[in-house]
């Protein structure tokens, strides 16, 4: 797995992890609360109990602070081996929808989506936080999936796809669960899995 990018560090006292985690669940507490808007840099820090200044010595602005508040959600997301690729992808599908059912995770990825449409920086910042650290999924499901002789080895045909593979399912599950708002339920992951691999068949195939 992927490690995780950490906020900006600066010289002085060692970053205490505890304080780390309180920020962090302070920001999603105040998104639900209050709102993009609303939220402030202050009020994260009386909620997590820590200075302003602590705040400021680890994250530039509210911007990058709930980016990360966002994406340590996103990297709990795992791809235990369920012993073929449709029951692996089956699995962290209906994981990634049980994660965008709870309210700080659906509240802060639509604050911060909806902002970075104004903002190239947290757009970036959106894609190497989050983004490209789940594309480990996709790697790790093909490596586990080629080691079973599920899909050819090597690169060969679908070299590069790992990208287009990301986007249609995050794609897919997102625009289901957050924009039409519509179970991300067994039977439509079933459907949505069977659809996706009949995709891979035959791209490895041409």
């Amino acid at each position: 797995m992927c490690s995780r990018t950490s906020p900006r560090s600066r010289a002085g006292r060692p970053r205490s992890a505890a304080a780390d985690t309180a920020i962090l669940e302070a920001t999603r507490a105040a998104l639900v609360e209050l709102g993009w808007s609303k939220l402030t840099m202050s009020d994260v820090a009386t909620r997590a109990g820590v200075a302003k200044t602590t705040l400021y010595r680890r994250w530039a602005g509210k911007n990058e602070l709930v980016v990360d508040a966002v994406a340590v959600l996103f990297d709990e997301l795992q791809l235990p081996d369920r012993g073929s690729l449709m029951a692996d992808i089956e699995g962290v599908v209906l994981q990634f929808a049980a994660l965008l059912e709870r309210p700080e995770t659906k509240t802060a990825l639509m604050a911060v989506i909806a902002e970075s449409t104004r903002d190239e920086p947290l757009r970036e910042r959106i894609r190497t936080s989050i983004v490209e650290r789940q594309k480990r999924l996709v790697q790790e499901g093909r490596r586990r999936a080629q080691a079973r002789g599920e899909l050819p080895a090597g690169p060969g045909p679908m070299a590069g796809t790992d990208d287009l593979i990301f986007d249609v399912i995050a794609g897919a599950v997102v625009h289901r669960a957050l924009v039409s708002a519509e179970p991300v339920d067994a039977q439509w992951v079933q459907r949505f899995t069977a659809l996706l691999l009949g995709g891979l068949a035959a791209a490895a195939q041409t």
